[in-house]
């Protein structure tokens, strides 16, 4: 009896009852849209942020290089040359630490015991700096003898003196970011922002060989191909494979195993920067707070501290999508709900001789309330359909015309380094130290609609149909057969 009379009510009142639906379907269609496009938000700047951690990285561990001493001048490379009577090129060669102070590798063990860490490898950042060129010894030249009457008063001559003329020196500067990396634990580190696309990675095996995974960008510039040559500090590693970066800047030029890095360096047991990977997501917080209470000395940046550092329209877009989105799509599904209870409920005014004389036939208050819930919740369950089929066809349209966002942030930030970096370089190219500046990323948005959002669009039309009912049971239960009978012409 309730589903036939429920389907023939229905019937009879579809205009009114597509009214409600079309109502709930526009407010549901707005959340999965704004929903869909925070998603595609989130995974652009999951993006942005592998660019600069690597792919399965939750947090770094550094430590920032200490603040000078007012009055004190920071350290910088002193190079010193010999000045030669016969010319003859000079050079020197140096691997420096880069943008941080350096850790004790045991740091790693420390960092890995902390509860809620699944795993956790060291890296250290290096820059190679190699300064070239020769003097060209200047010649001596006597000064001529003064003439009579020339050598101011009295007449005398002058004597002796001369200068040094011609002569100088040409000096070239190449310079190139390193990076020593653990080889026995490929799933984590510097590398895995960049994906291999030539040759081979390291092998586990590799801990204390003299390979290289260079760079693609760096490798063009440098016209390198698998098997050459690439010499650091006087040593020669062969490119056994060649690496792009998959967003962004790749974290070095030059790729080789920890432990060479460490010996050419001078750095033995040490590293500048911990990876680490939660077990996790919703505890990353927990695990920071306990590294920074237990591992002195060290700054942890996690995913989070870097999303806030990115600018651009990724990040205003995402800040509209989360509050003014967010808030709009709460304000029209208030409206919708209560615009399609009042709607219910007037409908259930114009029915009043129609449920007076039910209840004088003997239906109960409690079924006449069900009756019109019911009735509320198809027309709920009909507005989903109708703005789940919206809200697809405009998620679809936001990815089909893929608006480009821009993220800018700092070319030093996160994993490879805050704080000065070594550029230029190459081919006598005169490499020079600057302070990080931004890079800027385009990013391609989509807007993904995903099991969770439907499901959050069926709860909506579920919630919609019994508010409306129950503004209309509401109004039903109060209805007196008496009331039927006065509308009796």
């Amino acid at each position: 009896m309730f589903f036939t009379y429920l389907r023939r009510e229905l019937r009879r009142r579809r205009k009114a009852a597509l009214v409600v639906a079309s109502g709930l379907a526009l407010g549901i269609a707005l959340v999965i849209v704004v929903n869909s496009v925070s998603s595609g938000m989130n995974k652009a700047q999951d993006k942005v942020l592998e660019s600069l951690y690597g792919l399965g990285t939750d947090m770094t561990v550094t430590k920032a290089a200490a603040t000078p001493e007012e009055g004190e001048q920071p350290q910088r490379p002193r190079f010193e040359f010999d000045a030669k009577d016969d010319g003859g090129e000079q050079s020197s060669d140096r691997l420096m630490v880069q943008g941080f102070e350096t850790l004790k590798d045991s740091t790693v063990g420390t960092v890995a015991d902390q509860k809620g860490v699944a795993d956790a490898v060291g890296g250290l950042s290096l820059v190679d700096l190699k300064v070239s060129g020769d003097f060209k010894p200047g010649e001596f030249e006597q000064a001529k003898p003064a003439q009579p009457g020339q050598g101011g008063p009295g007449g005398g001559g002058g004597g002796g003196g001369g200068s040094v003329r011609g002569g100088g020196a040409a000096f070239d500067v190449n310079s190139f970011t390193l990076y020593g990396t653990d080889v026995t634990r490929p799933a984590l580190g510097p590398l895995t922002s960049s994906k291999i696309t030539k040759g081979r990675t390291f092998e586990t095996s590799e801990t204390n060989a003299k390979v290289a995974v260079v760079d693609s960008a760096y490798a063009k510039k440098e016209d390198l191909a698998l098997d050459d040559k690439v010499t650091v500090k006087g040593t020669k590693f062969t490119v056994v494979g060649i690496a792009t970066a998959d967003s962004g800047q790749a974290a070095a030029n030059v790729y080789i195993p920890l432990k060479q890095a460490q010996t050419l360096s001078d750095s033995k047991a040490k590293i500048t920067t911990v990876y680490v990977s939660v077990a996790d997501s919703q505890q990353i917080d927990a695990v920071k707070s306990a590294i920074q209470k237990n591992v002195s000395g060290t700054t942890v940046t996690t995913s989070a501290d870097l999303a806030s550092t990115v600018s651009g329209s990724l990040s205003t877009a995402s800040d509209l999508a989360s509050n003014v989105g967010k808030w709009l799509s709460i304000a029209v599904l208030v409206a919708a709900f209560l615009v399609a209870g009042l709607l219910t409920s007037s409908a259930v005014s114009r029915r009043v001789r129609e449920f007076g004389t039910l209840k004088a036939l003997g239906w109960k208050s409690g079924r006449v309330t069900r009756q019109v819930v019911g009735e509320a919740v198809v027309n709920g369950l009909v507005g989903g359909a109708l703005g789940i089929g919206i809200g697809l066809i405009g998620a679809y349209v936001v990815t089909a015309i893929s608006p480009t966002l821009t993220a800018e942030l700092a070319s030093g930030a996160g994993a490879s380094g805050g704080g000065p970096r070594m550029i230029g370089g190459g081919g006598g190219g005169g490499g020079a130290i600057q302070s990080a500046g931004n890079q800027t990323l385009d990013i391609a948005l989509s807007a993904p609609v995903g099991a969770t959002t439907i499901a959050l669009a069926v709860g909506l039309a579920v919630a919609g149909g019994l508010i409306a009912g129950g503004f209309g049971g509401w109004r039903a239960s109060r209805l007196r057969p008496a009331d039927a009978l006065r509308r009796v012409e």
